[in-house]
């Protein structure tokens, strides 16, 4: 097989729906999934969904390496959050929405957790979902990039991670106007996204090093489709969508276990193979399909000059020592944004 061959219909779950639009029951508004969203293609080995490359929504893989990835990424931010899923204090919630449920593995905690509410989880891949859901949980296709159909009023939690590899640079603000348009008078929105820009504490980390040019490469391949900095904006968003008391928290988290704080040591052991894997996952398409390269000393970009698939394998493997270098005291990507707020309605 070629590295950038199609490679058919990638085993989904059956009986999965497509939300066209929804009805105030929970099940209602579905039609049977369309068979374009299951189709995928194979790139350097990784497996990727062609509907999300075709319309330029979503560049990571969606095969079980990443599901796995996913897993340990969500382990390892329970422990940054303290082990809570939702952060506001809600008691009983009746109606959870999840925005880009991925491997629908905060999607399924939260079902478990608040087992007499509904969940809905909305992702434009249908190909990580788990073979086992709770029965309050029902999780549609849909591409976040459109305008919401739900009801307004609706809900009484949206949860939205790690959405801005998946989430269109201009479609930000409405987005944000989206969630605070179904969320119910006093209902809350919860957001986690990562700037994907790694930093030292100590300062060790140059220009020059790998993981400085692998998040320097990301950021301008991910531009202008998407807004990898979208951590750094989404409390000016919030705050033009209409959400009132803001609460934003900036996180760092490190790359391998170097602090001495017994929990963030903790946090860091668990990130290491988090990041060992998402530098490779996520950096493929972006670095050897939509990079554009500027030459030495000259100002402007000439034309898609995409990495090649060995320069891109070289530097992840030289990325990868550097993150588990205690001695580079590397942040994971310093500036991750944490930020849940509240709608006065």
């Amino acid at each position: 097989m070629s590295d950038y061959d199609t490679v058919g219909a990638f085993p989904v779950q059956e009986g999965l729906f497509q939300r066209p639009d929804w009805g105030h029951a929970f099940g209602d508004g579905t039609v049977p999934l369309d068979e374009t969203y299951a189709e995928t293609v194979n790139h350097h080995g990784r497996v990727f969904q062609q509907h999300a490359l075709a319309s330029k929504t979503y560049f990571a893989p969606i095969d079980e390496e990443e599901m796995t990835r996913l897993g340990e990424m969500h382990s390892m931010l329970r422990t940054v959050f303290d082990n809570r899923l939702i952060f506001p204090p809600v008691s009983k919630p009746e109606k959870i929405l999840e925005c880009g449920f991925g491997a629908a593995d905060w999607a399924i905690d939260v079902a478990e957790h608040y087992p007499d509410a509904e969940v809905v989880g909305l992702d434009i891949s249908p190909h990580m979902i788990p073979e086992v859901l709770p029965d309050n949980l029902e999780l549609q296709v849909d591409d976040l990039n459109g305008e919401f159909t739900f009801p307004s009023n609706y809900f009484d939690v949206v949860h939205s991670q790690m959405m801005a590899g998946g989430i269109h640079a201009t479609r930000w603000p409405s987005y944000l106007r989206d969630m605070y348009r179904v969320l119910q008078p006093g209902g809350w929105c919860q957001l986690v996204e990562i700037y994907f820009n790694a930093q030292s504490d100590n300062g060790t980390l140059s220009a020059d090093h790998a993981l400085s040019r692998w998040s320097s490469g990301y950021l301008d391949a991910m531009h202008p489709q998407k807004d990898p900095r979208a951590a750094l904006r989404l409390k000016e968003w919030m705050r033009s969508a209409g959400f009132t008391d803001i609460e934003s928290r900036l996180l760092t988290l490190p790359m391998c276990p170097w602090p001495t704080d017994p929990r963030d040591q903790q946090i860091g052991a668990l990130n290491v193979s988090n990041v060992s894997q998402l530098l490779y996952s996520t950096g493929l398409y972006p670095f050897t399909q939509m990079r554009k390269r500027k030459e030495p000393n000259v100002d402007m970009i000439l034309g898609d000059r995409s990495m090649p698939a060995e320069d891109f394998q070289l530097l992840v493997a030289q990325a990868r020592n550097e993150a588990n270098n205690p001695s580079y005291r590397v942040r994971k990507f310093p500036s991750s944004g944490v930020f849940t707020k509240e709608q006065i309605g």
